[in-house]
């Protein structure tokens, strides 16, 4: 991670801490590298989502876009996804989402994708961070140089078309209630799941520029818990502010997490013969449920560092086709690049009803194990984290667990916190051996009392 964009993009408090004069630069010299710098013209694809601050974020990038030669195609209000979609089948230099996904309004966001529709590499961000430090220097435009902005709502469109597509089977006489957070997918889930012949029920469907992911979506799932037992709805599917990931309730309004999606989805792929190596790829904090029922199934799994990122990076560097977080963040290789919600629903859809049965029979064999994750405010995690007494806590819990659970000690990312977190059979094993291990940190002096 970089000084400005951490694993997800530029992200922080609107004008607070992601500054409009931090958007206009951006697009200073993304239009001057992909464009002026090759004697060419760039082409650049902007999408947004319904927070307030993001049309303020979307006209600053613009402006520094054309200033520096290139042409900013505007989406307007649309999913991550889409923008990647876009930016890879449209052949755009590269691509930039405003939004930050599941946070409040008063937060916002800048995500670079590169041509292929993927997360934009280090040495890229890093040449864009110096010039936001000032180490760089970017001519302006002139005269018949400058660019302009294209309207380019048709992009949303064929995106939508291409949604469509991918359903191997019509939704008729299937009761769906759909959460969109009052955030992108608002103006697109409905039209897809409609256009598929499903009875669509949907919530939260009104952005006013403020309402984005409040007491909605995905992280409030609770919302549509109700709706779908209240309307005696078949299934019900939950996005985020800019729909990256989607997390499901089945017909009797259970939660259904992306490691059930990943359970569901992989055993289908199985019993297709598509699920290439055999394996799915998970982040080390699925849970261990998980990976008891992906043996029994006979599925092989890996783990990655926390973050979407990594598991595409995974993916990518071994042919695996199914790969994602427990929070809903699913990738599915042969159809994006980047986590999709509502290609996620879809493709829940199309295992539901290829195999006739209701969602909470898909998702059963995945049995949730208990578990406790408390996280620790330290002096320095590199010291926390390789104190040999620490780490010798850490193995004697692990030996414990054996089998029936699992111990996981990590550094957060943003903060000076260690998480440390236990998986085992009862909540009150869990408390004990993650307070074990706590106990230890304190006693070496490395807690922040």
């Amino acid at each position: 991670m970089g000084k400005y964009f951490g694993t997800d993009g530029f992200r922080g408090e609107a004008n607070k801490d992601l500054m409009f004069e931090h958007a206009i630069k951006i697009g200073r010299f993304l239009g001057w590298y992909y464009g002026a710098r090759l004697n060419r013209k760039a082409k650049i694809v902007i999408g947004k989502d319904t927070r307030r601050s993001s049309y303020m974020f979307e006209y600053a990038l613009c402006t520094g876009l054309m200033a520096s030669g290139a042409d900013a195609y505007i989406m307007h209000v649309t999913t991550t996804p889409s923008v990647a979609y876009i930016t890879r089948v449209d052949d755009f230099d590269c691509g930039i989402m405003i939004s930050a996904s599941h946070n409040p309004f008063y937060d916002n966001g800048i995500k670079l994708l590169n041509g292929y529709g993927e997360k934009m590499d280090e040495e890229t961000i890093l040449k864009v961070e110096e010039y936001l430090d000032g180490k760089v220097e970017v001519p302006v435009a002139e005269g018949h140089d400058i660019g302009r902005t294209v309207d380019y709502v048709a992009g949303r469109n064929r995106y939508i078309g291409y949604l469509i597509s991918l359903s191997k089977f019509s939704y008729k006489g299937i009761k769906v209630g759909l959460d969109v957070a009052n955030g992108s997918a608002w103006s697109i889930a409905r039209s897809v799941f409609d256009a598929l012949g499903a009875k669509t029920y949907v919530m939260n469907d009104e952005p006013d520029g403020y309402n984005i992911n409040t007491d909605c979506g995905s992280t409030h799932i609770e919302n549509l818990q109700r709706f779908v037992v209240g309307n005696k709805l078949d299934v019900g599917f939950a996005f985020d502010g800019d729909a990256d990931r989607c997390l499901c309730v089945d017909e009797q309004g259970n939660v259904v997490t992306g490691d059930h999606i990943l359970y569901i989805y992989g055993l289908y792929m199985k019993e297709h013969g598509k699920l290439a190596n055999n394996t799915v790829v998970t982040t080390v904090m699925s849970n261990f449920g998980l990976y008891k029922a992906f043996e029994k199934a006979g599925i092989d799994y890996e783990k990655t560092k926390v973050g979407d990122k990594y598991v595409y990076e995974n993916m990518m560097a071994n042919g695996h086709r199914i790969g994602g977080e427990q929070s809903g963040h699913i990738i599915f290789s042969k159809y994006e690049t980047t986590g999709d919600g509502i290609v996620t629903a879809v493709k829940l859809m199309e295992a539901m009803l290829a195999k006739g049965k209701p969602m909470s029979e898909l998702a059963a064999p995945v049995v949730f194990y208990p578990q406790v994750l408390k996280n620790v405010r330290v002096k320095s995690k590199p010291d926390a984290q390789n104190d040999p007494d620490v780490q010798a806590a850490v193995a004697a819990v692990a030996e414990a667990l054996g089998e029936d659970g699992r111990i996981l000690v990590r550094e957060s990312g943003t903060e000076p916190v260690i998480r440390v977190m236990v998986e085992a059979g009862s909540n009150e094993v869990c408390e004990k051996y993650v307070d074990q291990v706590i106990d230890v940190i304190r006693a070496k002096g490395h807690m922040v009392e």
